[in-house]
């Protein structure tokens, strides 16, 4: 029966309740906002394990978020490929570190920049 098969396959997408705000800092003050919303890729029926640990995960993605603007990953051109795909890695590793390999991907499905 392929259709087995097929569903062990397919993925459910979580999205991530609130948005994450982010400041970016330039000479010790905010020189812009730049606002994520952000899903997770996982199996089949591992939506719930996700919800019951967000407030922990918001906290450590909220932690790579700040490293990633404070190395400047949103400075200049920030949605250019190789600086999205080195926030996607990170935010993937904090999560499989948290919740285990049951993290296919992270997905950043709006990101906004507002200059201050």
């Amino acid at each position: 029966d392929g259709g087995a098969a097929e569903a062990e396959t397919g993925s459910d997408y979580v999205k991530l309740n609130n948005q994450f705000v982010v400041p970016t800092v330039k000479a010790g003050r905010i020189a812009a906002m730049v606002v994520l919303s952000i899903s997770l890729e996982v199996p089949p029926g591992g939506s719930e394990a996700i919800y019951q640990r967000e407030p922990k995960l918001r906290d450590l993605f909220l932690q790579v978020l700040f490293d990633h603007a404070n190395a400047g990953g949103f400075d200049g051109a920030f949605t250019e490929g190789g600086k999205m795909d080195v926030l996607r890695a990170a935010l993937l590793e904090t999560a499989q570190r948290e919740l285990g390999n049951n993290i296919r991907s992270v997905l950043i499905t709006d990101m906004a920049k507002q200059d201050m």
